[in-house]
């Protein structure tokens, strides 16, 4: 564990609670001089110091973890990178700030968040305007007016983080229905079918087309005539993983209401997309109940395609459900999942801990979920060393989703699954690769705007923590015709 220095934070948490210093060494069993050597960051933290502040004054001891300073950091990157023509801020001001005020740095990157939302508006009026040659264009106040929004996907991911990913009451929920199911024998979808009947007298049809002629949707419910329509072409993991969803809006409405009430949301689409998405983490619990899945991962050393084919899921589908483990008296080990495209589109990603993918920039070319594309269906393990020297075991992998019929489309992802190195050791990937010396890591960044590896050859731009310097002899970041514009 790192030495924690956190007496800011202390001390503010002291202050809201109106207590003097006294009162709270009294309250933690400390001396009063050793609470003010805390506060005056002149002692680290330890663990029983930390399991006392969080007994005494209720607070969630992972604000003052080096997990949540390694994301506040990220992110504060982030933002210094998005904001061209700023003078630079030196990287070890920025650790400061995320490591001794995460308050302030909250702060910091709630108005860097509204003044993205308040440029992707004007934008949006400058093209309005410039389309139509009219200034006076009807609905242009309108949209000068507008109030700052997040895009729904990302208040959602906001959302599902700011609970760690993981949702216990539906989680438990899940775990139960699944004992229900084991105990009664059969298959799940089975179960789950005359579930949905006996209990919310809903009936069960496959289809193979929709109302419009085309490929049926999934999942489709009829609310009018308790019917719920389910793709014919869907294997059974799929489907109990539909019915699962379907079963959850049913069922355990009042716990994902209560859960819901307690964010606020911009807009009633924003809550009705973070509703299903909670109804897809209980089917996810569901078809993988927490405690047999965390047991059988543990058992096969976290094979993933041994784990797919115990459970009859795809690969996708284990490996975002090893990223939400995060029960408190039974935690799995702490993954980051992610998903992206060929074009480096991120469409998935779920991090419970510190890992931060940024938002600035693109992702890192040399990360091996890129070459995952490829090597089809080939699982490419990679110990990949960030900026920080922080070092990750990664696990990646092309899956292929083949189109409805001739001449459409298909869809072709890059899955990838990572923690920290020091829990390498309990992956069968680990197999083969060098843990005690980790310098043949692949040194990788969040994206080359906030990278500040200043001599990578696969650097696309430059890093904008300090000012861009040409030299004629060096190689690297150099756009075609910029040192002669220079």
């Amino acid at each position: 564990m790192a030495k924690i220095f956190m007496g800011v934070r202390l001390r503010s948490l002291r202050q809201e609670r109106g207590m003097t210093q006294v009162a709270l060494a009294q309250a933690l069993g400390l001396s009063p001089s050793y609470l003010n050597q805390l506060e005056q960051d002149q002692r680290p933290f330890t663990v029983s110091v930390l399991l006392k502040v969080h007994r005494v004054l209720g607070v969630d001891i992972q604000q003052f973890s080096e997990d949540e300073e390694a994301r506040r950091l990220a992110q504060l990157r982030d933002a210094v990178a998005s904001l061209p023509g700023l003078p630079p801020v030196p990287q070890p001001e920025l650790r400061e700030l995320a490591a001794k005020l995460p308050h302030l740095s909250q702060v910091l990157l709630t108005l860097h968040q509204r003044h993205q939302q308040d440029q992707q508006r004007l934008e949006a009026l400058h093209d309005r305007l410039h389309d139509h040659h009219d200034a006076a264009l009807p609905g242009a106040r309108d949209l000068v007016d507008m109030p700052l929004r997040q895009m729904p996907f990302e208040a959602v991911r906001d959302f599902v983080f700011a609970h760690r990913n993981y949702f216990d009451s539906l989680d438990r929920a899940a775990e139960a229905m699944a004992q229900q199911a084991r105990q009664q024998g059969g298959g799940l979808s089975d179960w789950l079918i005359q579930h949905l009947r006996s209990r919310h007298g809903v009936h069960v049809l496959r289809v193979e087309t929709g109302a419009d002629g085309q490929a049926a949707p999934n999942r489709h419910f009829d609310a009018h005539s308790r019917t719920l329509y389910l793709s014919s072409r869907l294997l059974p993991g799929q489907q109990a993983f539909q019915l699962g969803t379907q079963l959850a809006l049913l069922e355990l409405a009042p716990q994902i209401d209560a859960l819901l009430d307690s964010a606020r949301w911009q807009d009633e689409a924003t809550r009705r997309l973070a509703r299903i998405g909670l109804a897809n983490y209980t089917a996810g619990a569901l078809v993988l109940p927490y405690g047999l899945f965390l047991q059988t991962a543990e058992q096969l050393r976290y094979d993933l395609d041994l784990l797919a084919q115990h459970f009859g899921v795809g690969f996708e589908t284990v490996c975002h459900r090893l990223s939400t483990l995060q029960r408190a008296e039974a935690p799995g080990l702490p993954f980051f999942f992610i998903r992206v495209d060929r074009a480096g589109n991120i469409s998935k990603r779920q991090s419970a801990t510190h890992f931060h993918f940024s938002k600035t920039g693109g992702t890192c070319p040399l990360w091996n979920v890129y070459e995952a594309f490829a090597q089809p269906g080939r699982i490419l393990p990679q110990l990949a060393a960030m900026p920080d020297g922080r070092v990750y075991l990664w696990i990646a992998r092309s899956v292929t989703h083949d189109g409805l019929g001739w001449g459409m489309p298909g869809k072709t992802f890059s899955i990838g699954l990572g923690c920290d190195v020091q829990h390498a050791q309990r992956l069968v990937y680990s197999k083969g690769l060098d843990l005690r010396s980790l310098d043949a890591a692949t040194p990788i960044g969040m994206g080359c705007k906030v990278c500040e590896r200043g001599a990578c050859p696969q650097r696309a731009f430059p890093f904008v923590g300090k000012p861009l310097h040409v030299n004629e002899n060096e190689s690297g970041f150099v756009p075609y015709g910029a040192a002669e514009k220079l």
